[in-house]
């Protein structure tokens, strides 16, 4: 099967245009699509949250000759490949490999069964609710309703739900009912005001800056930081679950434990 075969399905399933329309509404870059294609029929996929060592050498072992990531495996101009350096290292090995990469960012983030919309579900959110930064076909961030519970189980419930090793928490102890959750480094200035207008006990986000740590808490609410990775990686493997039965190809799931 040719690369935009099974690119095609990938695409239909989670368009590409849902970052392209984010991207033009709220600023921000992406770099999701195609990334590498090595001109080759596609033997079988590998799905990982980033394009890592491990992915590769997995992709290798099992005869497979496309990778699928969330991250996008080149986000900015690249200027020179060098063995030398992590990313061109990875890059050389893929070409030289013949394995094709497709990355799927933004697209997935803000799609409405996107990672976004799991992350919400697996901390405790029972029904689809709208995004806060609306575009036409999805959108970022949500605000809802989870079963009362004091932070110190909350905190318990994401680190055994998303096989979460590390989790920081900000905050007195007190109940929990209301939920804001950004996937990713999806916290800033507006993300904190509209949690607080809406009367959220509590965010969950990964990688938000101190400043923002310090309005959170100075607004009354409460803060839990997963890994970049266990926050992502929870929603990615579902969606990977939605997809591997539909490609037409053999397909599997490769995890950084160790980022977890």
């Amino acid at each position: 099967m040719k690369l935009v075969d099974v690119y095609a399905k990938i695409d239909g399933a989670y368009p590409k245009k849902l970052s392209d329309e984010y991207v033009a509404a709220f600023g921000g870059h992406d770099n999701s699509g195609i990334l590498i294609d090595t001109g080759a029929d596609i033997t079988g996929a590998v799905f990982s949250l980033d394009l890592s060592e491990g992915a590769i050498a997995c992709a290798k072992a099992r005869g497979a000759n496309l990778i699928v990531t969330h991250h996008p495996a080149i986000f900015f101009p690249v200027s020179r490949l060098s063995v030398e350096d992590p990313v061109g290292a990875r890059l050389i090995a893929c070409v030289q490999g013949g394995i094709s990469v497709v990355s799927m960012h933004l697209n997935l983030d803000c799609a409405p069964e996107g990672i976004d919309m799991w992350l919400a579900k697996g901390i405790g959110c029972k029904t689809n609710v709208a995004p806060l930064e609306c575009t036409d076909g999805g959108g970022y961030g949500r605000i809802y309703e989870i079963e009362p519970c004091s932070f110190a189980a909350f905190g318990e419930r994401l680190k055994r739900e998303f096989s979460a090793t590390r989790l920081l928490t900000y905050g007195k102890e007190g109940e929990i009912g209301r939920v804001a959750s950004f996937c990713g480094a999806g916290v800033d200035a507006a993300a904190v005001a509209a949690a607080k207008r809406c009367g959220a006990d509590v965010i969950v986000s990964s990688d938000v800056k101190h400043n923002f740590i310090c309005d959170i808490l100075e607004s009354g609410m409460r803060l839990a930081v997963l890994t970049h990775y266990a926050g992502e990686n929870y929603g990615f493997k579902k969606i990977y679950q939605s997809l591997c039965g539909k490609l037409g190809v053999p397909a599997a799931y490769y995890e950084d434990g160790f980022m977890l």
